[in-house]
């Protein structure tokens, strides 16, 4: 008798179990205001879909095909909706809106440190661009060219001993390399050395790819990572991914401190402004700051120099023309034997393929989630509630045929080069846009122009396998591997 009311005990359970599973899945599914948008059957009551696509590293193309599928709209979880709609990124991300809590999983090393990445909140998030914006400024960068310049000296020596030995290039891991030294100049005063040793040192950019994992995962389950890895206690201990970053950056500020060489860098600005308006920053804000800037501003270049160089191996004419272009700058005298700054910025082709990079490979592959406020929104004449969720994902806008032309689906510089352009450059959305653009953009445009022109006007580059296609998997960040090359010096260089 016991064990049958055992049994039956369980069974109840059980059946309780199955009927509340019942009512969540019915409540989420249709309970909402966003019911009659379609969308994966999945997706409107469990996150596990998007994790799933996650995992299988192309949630960008699943995304775009539910957009051609669906329209406009399309509900990608139980409270949020993807737009497509041009009007949805003047509505969502150049407007004073919440950010969806997805980004609060970018407190780094834990929700202490909340940088610009993560704060949710506009007034917050722009009160803290205000404060940091001293170091981020393209005059501020400019100062540094010529500590960019040694690493960028040290490139070139590597890659002359490439020349020499006929080893492959793996472009994801120089461009990393070059990445993480640049932002240690400009942020600390001091290179990391990964040009110099040529190495992965403390498997950093292998961790960040780990990291970038965890995010895309965990940024869905926010109250689970600040239970766990986002927790102070873990963060103590050191287990989380991004322990590598942190400890990268508190070696970089104990050095910075014993480097008689200090010059006026991001993190010295950022002092003086603590220095002079304590009540603007905190110590955690200038650590969350370093840390925000060395764990995002490594890959992202990576990501988009190396799509730079591919596309144009596949369009051997636009390879020809973007050499053509340095070529006649150098007869000309315009070209330092390390490439400045202003001098790559005057190369029109070169500056069409790298904005044509953004475009068609931005770095940043996941749906940028905005919180719908009070008293609602309308958007392509649909009505959306407050707090319903509302995404745009970077590949869709940027593959939108009516904003950049019938030939979205290609890499083609020279949509740049002819007529009006200011429409489609409204609609580049590659660092974000409106208070949330990424604030490493400047010095990114900076680096990207200044070694991409070294490696184009120096070096013959050929695919090992040209008829190869190189791999990537977009987490959060799409960056590329797995399509090794060769190198030579340029015969009329």
């Amino acid at each position: 008798m016991l064990q049958w009311l055992m049994n039956l005990d369980v069974q109840r359970a059980v059946a309780l179990s199955a009927v509340a599973l019942v009512i969540r899945v019915l409540s989420r599914k249709y309970w909402t205001s966003i019911r009659d948008i379609p969308g994966p059957f999945f997706a409107s009551f469990s996150g596990l879909w998007r994790v799933y696509h996650l995992g299988k590293g192309h949630i960008e193309q699943e995304i775009l095909n539910l957009h051609k599928k669906h329209g406009h709209f399309v509900r990608i979880a139980d409270n949020e909706v993807s737009l497509s709609h041009p009007d949805a990124v003047k509505q969502l991300l150049h407007a004073n809106i919440e950010k969806g809590t997805f980004y609060s999983v970018f407190s780094l090393p834990d929700y202490r440190y909340v940088n610009q990445m993560s704060e949710l909140d506009p007034v917050r998030h722009i009160q803290k661009t205000r404060s940091l914006s001293a170091g981020f400024s393209l005059s501020n960068i400019s100062k540094t060219e010529p500590y960019i310049d040694n690493v960028l000296r040290l490139f070139k020596a590597q890659f002359d001993k490439l020349c020499d030995s006929g080893a492959p290039v793996e472009f994801q891991n120089w461009f990393s390399f070059f990445a993480f030294d640049v932002l240690g100049e400009v942020t600390f005063s001091k290179s990391f050395g990964f040009v110099q040793s040529g190495t992965d040192i403390r498997h950093a950019i292998a961790n960040t790819g780990s990291l970038v994992y965890y995010i895309s995962i965990m940024g869905n389950y926010i109250w689970f990572h600040n239970l766990t890895l986002g927790n102070p206690l873990f963060s103590r201990l050191g287990l989380q991914p991004n322990s590598h970053i942190f400890d990268t950056c508190l070696l970089a500020v104990d050095n910075r401190k014993n480097n008689p060489e200090v010059r006026h860098d991001m993190m010295q600005r950022w002092l003086d402004v603590r220095s002079s308006h304590p009540d603007r920053l905190s110590e955690n804000d200038i650590f969350g700051a370093a840390v925000a800037n060395i764990g995002a501003g490594a890959e992202t270049v990576s990501a988009t120099a190396q799509a730079v160089i591919y596309y144009l191996l596949r369009q051997p004419k636009l390879m020809k023309r973007a050499q053509s272009e340095i070529d006649a700058a150098q007869s000309g005298g315009e070209l330092s034997p390390l490439i400045q700054y202003s001098e790559a910025a005057k190369l029109p082709f070169l500056q069409a393929c790298l904005k044509e990079a953004y475009r068609f490979h931005p770095g940043v592959s996941h749906n940028l989630p905005r919180v719908v406020p009070k008293g609602g929104i309308t958007i392509a004449g649909r009505y959306f509630p407050e707090g319903v969720i509302l995404s745009v994902n970077p590949w869709v806008i940027h593959r939108d045929p009516d904003i950049f032309g019938k030939d979205s689906d290609i890499y083609n510089p020279y949509r740049w080069l002819q007529g009006e352009t200011k429409r489609m450059d409204s609609f580049l959305i590659h660092w974000g846009a409106g208070y949330n653009q990424c604030p490493g953009r400047n010095l990114a445009q900076f680096e990207l122009s200044k070694v991409l022109a070294t490696v184009l006007r120096d070096y013959d580059v050929e695919q090992i396998e040209p008829q190869k296609d190189w791999k990537f998997e977009t987490r959060f960040l799409a960056v590329p591997y797995g399509w090794p090359c060769r190198i030579r010096r340029r015969q009329n260089i």
